[in-house]
């Protein structure tokens, strides 16, 4: 069973940056268009970045829009999101999960964006 371990959050100050990292256990990670997902509590979890296995991104969402950019790293079973100019309403629990979030999900990186 594939797992994925988040890390990279933290507190950070309006206009700031943070980057992201997700490890998956397994073999089968460069097999899966991956993506990152954030949520806060009582909303439904938001998908904010996609990559394909080949490490081409796929449509952001406008909220995260010239801001988010996600990567991979194929031989590192890695994927990451690094966030730009922060505002408060991207303050969330992020994770990352293939494209339809079909794995079980992992603990998440807590981002809190405030000054």
């Amino acid at each position: 069973q594939v797992q994925f371990v988040e890390s990279g959050g933290g507190l950070v100050q309006p206009g700031g940056s943070l980057r992201l990292s997700c490890v998956a256990s397994g073999t089968a990670f460069r097999t899966y268009t991956m993506a990152w997902f954030r949520q806060t509590p009582g909303r439904e979890r938001e998908r904010v970045a996609a990559i394909t296995t080949g490490g081409s991104p796929l449509n952001y969402p406008d909220s995260v829009k010239g801001r988010f950019t996600i990567s991979r790293d194929n031989g590192k079973n890695t994927v990451y999101l690094q966030m730009d100019s922060l505002n408060p309403e991207d303050t969330a629990a992020y994770y990352c999960n293939r494209f339809a979030g079909s794995i079980t999900w992992g603990q998440g990186t807590q981002v809190t964006v405030s000054s």
